[in-house]
């Protein structure tokens, strides 16, 4: 049985490779968005959309796109809605850009920009609402803290969260989806280091306290997921 006492820490995913070719991400951008689908991870994001609540032309950024699966589900849903927002994918990788962009050429609404993350290059209240799912467990600790600080300090509004709970069924669940159901040799080294890479909750709440952030929820998801919401008013 695997550790999952601590979260794992000094070993990268494959993918956290900026410099990956498409030939190499594309197929686990796939593979991912399909897996965020099917566990229901857009309809969550969704759902805290509604609660936050979204209103019309807010601005919304998703950092840590990927292959931009999530805004294209945020955007489908709003045109269904008669909901007009503006949406932001950033992604430090290009290949997962110009994978994003062609994923979602049909949406209009939907723009991306590539660009660190923890960079100073934000501007303050620069979004609305900031969201990001499945990211921040690519981080260490202290780059955590300074991720969720840089989102406060960008987002008007607040801050949409979800990551994985780190979890032995979750680890082995994903070694089998990884080896039968989407075969793929990185996703099948990424996937279980993501979940060691995960969280328990008392660690986001110890996380978001050394980040000075006070007025927030955090909530158990299926499927093996948090959901973290900080509201700045």
């Amino acid at each position: 049985m695997v550790n999952l006492s601590k979260r794992i820490t000094g070993v990268d995913e494959l993918m956290d490779d900026f410099g990956l070719p498409a030939s190499q991400l594309d197929p686990v951008l796939k593979g991912l968005g399909n897996l965020n689908a099917w566990f229901g991870g857009h309809q969550m994001l969704i759902k805290a959309l509604q609660a936050f609540p979204v209103q019309a032309g807010d601005l919304i950024s998703d950092w840590g796109c990927g292959g931009g699966d999530s805004l294209k589900a945020i955007a489908a849903w709003a045109q269904k809605q008669n909901l007009p927002l503006q949406l932001t994918g950033v992604d430090a990788a290009p290949a997962a850009i110009e994978f994003a962009k062609k994923e979602t050429r049909a949406y209009p609404n939907i723009n991306y920009l590539q660009a660190d993350v923890l960079s100073d290059t934000w501007q303050e209240n620069q979004f609305d609402i900031i969201i990001s799912t499945l990211f921040t467990h690519h981080f260490e600790d202290e780059e955590w803290i300074q991720l969720i600080r840089q989102m406060y300090h960008s987002a008007k509004r607040g801050i949409i969260i979800t990551d994985l709970h780190r979890h032995w069924l979750l680890y082995y669940a994903l070694i089998a989806i990884t080896t039968t159901i989407i075969p793929n040799k990185m996703m099948r080294y990424d996937a279980p280091l993501s979940v060691q890479r995960g969280f328990k909750k008392h660690e986001l709440e110890h996380l978001l306290k050394r980040a000075g952030i006070t007025h927030y929820k955090i909530k158990w998801k299926w499927a093996f997921r948090w959901e973290v919401i900080i509201y700045k008013s």
